[in-house]
């Protein structure tokens, strides 16, 4: 979203609620992927080169203006969104656990930007959007900032292992043949090549599950429900969609809204 609305405050916030170890990447043009990873350097005490870790090595990380960094330095990041670890000359070293990655992205300014690579969109299990706030909003916002900064009171609220425990009972949540149908519909009717270049992928499909899933737990469910799959979609694959002629979010969203519009939703026979 534009600057300003409270992107990267967001971000820091999530992280220190979360607790663990936390590192913000300010991402520029000359960024290199060692820059993010890490790189080996050579110690002259010991005539031995050491992989010194990168700040990738964390439970939160937020990649600010993900965008102003070169396609190269971006794929950095494919790995370590995907497995979880870094390779470095023929080691793997594994990442923390839980391992959460946060990007913003400016879609007003184009100087000094690039374009994510799909394969990198892809990785983001949700795109969301902060937007501006209303009066009703802003107001109380405001007040909190009148004396001082309210990030500088806020404590964690859980640990690395209890978030690492709650991830794992998510996947315990009960999805039902007919849900898993129903998502396998609208990915398959999300590719229809009248509208859409690129579809989505097996993984949007299982991210879309997966988020489900915890938004059933966070509602006291231990099951998934046709209008989760309704509330997520939006979020979860508009940005894994590339559209033919113009393919800004707005398109792809509206497309989406048709979509499920024509994919029936799983109903429950009564006897």
């Amino acid at each position: 979203d534009v600057p300003g609305t409270g992107k990267t405050t967001m971000a820091r916030a999530l992280a220190r609620s979360l607790g663990g170890v936390f590192h913000r990447i300010q991402f520029t043009p000359d960024l290199l992927p060692a820059d993010i990873t890490g790189l080996r350097i050579f110690r002259q005490n010991t005539g031995t080169f050491e992989f010194v870790k990168g700040p990738v090595f964390a439970n939160v990380l937020l990649a600010d203006e993900i965008n102003r960094a070169t396609p190269r330095t971006q794929s950095a990041l494919l790995e370590c969104m995907e497995e979880k670890q870094v390779s470095e000359n023929g080691t793997s070293w594994p990442l923390p656990e839980p391992f959460l990655v946060i990007a913003t992205q400016n879609p007003v300014e184009t100087q000094g930007t690039f374009m994510l690579p799909e394969a990198q969109l892809d990785r983001f299990l949700m795109r969301l959007s902060m937007d501006m706030p209303g009066r009703e909003i802003l107001v109380p916002m405001m007040e909190r900032f009148v004396l001082s900064n309210p990030m500088n009171e806020l404590d964690s609220v859980t640990t690395p292992d209890l978030l690492s425990d709650a991830v794992a009972s998510v996947k315990t949540c009960h999805v039902s043949r007919d849900i898993l149908d129903y998502i396998a519909r609208i990915c398959e009717a999300a590719r229809n090549p009248d509208h859409v270049r690129l579809g989505p992928s097996p993984r949007a499909a299982i991210a879309l599950m997966r988020a489900c899933q915890a938004y059933a737990v966070i509602h006291g469910r231990g099951y998934v429900i046709p209008d989760d799959v309704k509330k997520l979609v939006p979020s979860v694959l508009t940005h894994r969609l590339i559209m033919r002629g113009l393919s800004h979010s707005v398109h792809a969203r509206d497309f989406l809204q048709s979509v499920m519009e024509e994919v029936s939703a799983p109903t429950e026979e009564r006897i």
